[in-house]
Parts: C-alpha cells; sequence; structure tokens
C-alpha cells in the first residue's frame, strides 16, 4: 500500500512527536511519502499529485480546512466525473483546534489514540463510504452556513490572523456577539427544496451532512439529528433572533438526544438538495471556511462518494 501523508505543521495540535509517531507507525504498514503543507492550497495540491500517482491512501494530520483541501484536490465534482480517475482513500488524524469531521466520523480526538485506531482499522482492511456535500463548486464535509454561523466562522477567521486560539469558548462568545450584531436585520433568505413551497423570512440556515456536529469539544450538536454520512442534507432554517425564542432552541441543539422544534423553525433531515437566494449579498461557510458573500448558492447532497478509514457508522438513536 502507497501512501501519502500530509501534515499542517501550522495546525493548533501538532506537535513534532505526534508527527514523527504517526510517520512512524505508518512506515511499519506502508510505502509510505510524507509532505507538510507549506501555503494555503498546498494540501490541494499534493492530494491530486497522490491521485495521479495513483497511491492508495492519503493521511490527513491537520484540522478540518486541511482536510476540506485535500478532498476537493482530488475528488473529482460530478459534473467532470467521467470514472476514470484514481481515488485514493481518507484516513484523518486530528491536529486542529476542533476536528469536527474527524469526530464525527468516530475517530478519537487524541492525535494518538487516533493513530493507533487508524493502524487497527488499516489491518482489518474495512473501509467505510460517506456520502458528502456540494456548495457550488467545492465539497464540504460536515457543515455549510449562510447568516449568523457563516459570520461567526469569518469572525474566528480575523481572530486567527491575530494569533488567538480558535477555543470553544471564543466560538461562544463570538456567535453570541455576531447574533446581537445581527438581530436588527430583517430576514434575507429565501429557500427552495424539492418538494416544497419556497420558504421564506429566513434569517439564518445550516446545510448538514451528518449529526452530531461541534465546535465546542465534546459537547454534540443535534442540528438535525435524523442526517447522516448516508443519508441525504440536514436543513436548520431560523426565521426568529428575538432572544427568548433562540435561547429556548439553543437549549435544545445542546441537549443530549436533542430532536429541535419550533414554529419558528424549518427543518429537513432528509433532502437531495437546497437552493438558497438572498435580496442582499449574504455570508457562506463550509466546514468552517469562510467563503465570502453570495445572493444565490446551490447545495447538493452527493451519496457514496468517499472511501474513508473510519469505524463503521453507529446505528440511529
Amino acid at each position: 500500500m502507497r501512501t501519502l501523508l500530509i501534515v499542517n505543521p501550522n495546525a493548533t495540535s501538532t506537535t513534532a512527536a505526534t508527527r514523527d509517531l504517526l510517520a512512524h507507525a505508518l512506515e511499519s504498514r506502508t510505502q509510505l511519502t510524507v509532505a507538510h503543507t507549506q501555503h494555503r492550497g498546498h494540501a490541494a495540491e499534493l492530494a491530486q499529485w497522490a491521485s495521479t500517482n495513483e497511491m492508495d491512501l492519503i493521511v490527513v494530520h491537520g484540522g478540518d480546512g486541511t482536510v476540506n483541501e485535500t478532498i476537493n484536490g482530488f475528488l473529482p465534482l460530478p459534473a467532470v466525473d467521467d470514472g476514470e480517475a484514481w481515488l485514493p482513500r481518507l484516513g484523518v488524524i486530528p491536529g486542529g483546534s476542533a476536528n469536527v469531521f474527524a469526530r464525527a466520523l468516530g475517530i478519537s480526538p487524541d492525535p494518538v489514540t487516533a493513530t493507533n485506531q487508524l493502524i487497527g482499522l488499516l489491518g482489518t482492511g474495512s473501509d467505510r463510504r460517506i456520502g458528502l456535500g456540494l456548495a457550488e463548486d467545492r465539497w464540504f464535509t460536515f457543515s455549510a452556513g449562510v447568516g449568523l454561523d457563516a459570520d461567526v466562522c469569518a469572525a474566528i477567521d480575523a481572530s486567527r490572523a491575530r494569533g488567538r486560539a480558535a477555543t470553544p469558548a471564543r466560538y461562544v462568545r463570538t456567535t453570541v456577539r455576531e447574533f446581537f450584531r445581527a438581530k436588527g436585520r430583517e430576514p434575507r433568505v429565501r429557500l427552495h427544496i424539492p418538494g416544497h413551497g419556497p420558504i421564506d423570512d429566513v434569517h439564518y440556515a445550516f446545510v448538514t451532512n451528518t449529526t452530531p456536529w461541534t465546535y465546542l469539544e465534546s459537547t454534540p450538536v443535534h442540528t438535525n439529528p435524523g442526517t447522516r454520512f448516508e443519508t441525504g442534507l440536514g436543513l436548520f432554517a431560523v426565521r426568529t433572533t428575538a432572544v427568548v425564542p433562540t435561547v429556548l432552541l439553543a437549549g435544545q441543539l445542546l441537549r443530549p438526544g436533542g430532536n429541535p422544534k419550533s414554529r419558528n423553525l424549518f427543518r429537513d433531515d432528509d433532502v437531495k438538495s437546497v437552493r438558497v437566494e438572498a435580496h442582499e449579498p449574504i455570508g457562506l461557510q463550509i466546514d468552517g471556511d469562510y467563503l465570502g458573500k453570495r445572493t444565490a448558492v446551490e447545495f447538493t447532497a452527493v451519496p457514496d462518494r468517499l472511501g474513508v478509514i473510519a469505524p463503521p457508522p453507529l446505528p440511529p438513536v
């Protein structure tokens, strides 16, 4: 087995000791090439090289941004996929601050434990196939969002640029600040999904690919409890910025086994596509990466798209 290990040396929780351990473990099982990212977009370039050279496995040691770049580097878009591209399998060893995708796959947040998981799964030869989300011309693994969620990601990115770590406490403080900053705005979003009439007067919306997902370490967030990597996308669209309904809804999201419901909420846990239209530009984030503002964006579920080295899915609760 030929393996490319992509390491983001600047990721929050990567250390030289962990990188050496991971490389040593993979060298004992595979023919290994190690590459460190050097600039934004480098992980995508490395992943494309691995696919072109027909490597069997790409292992990413970094955060969600590095994982997203890697997938978008080697996985062809449906519109141009002729079935001829070589598709390596993907392994993930958490190295970022949130590691949302790895957690959602059942991979330990501890890099050493996750390395042992990966080696054990390689030994059994078991693979897992998951679906992905597509927004415009970019894959996403766990979540995308317009409005509040995107504003929070933009603010977190700005904090990181100033050298501030993206801690759970910072996510909470930033979310509260951005919520009150946007509170007085009129709803800007209309949503279209198959089988429904237009969904109007939306302030912000999450489009998810699994549940739970979280930026709050071990605290799960259940926006769409019926959504899985093996189903369509989840849509969670909020029609109010009033404080009391928002607090009640937030409590449902964080409750164990949460099943959020509200007259101010439109929720569907298994949709094939969602089109977002805004009468003025609104922020868009994909897997925690702020992409700027849009007046329209299409989200699509693409089933059974990626082979990952991960534990089997848990049965629905």
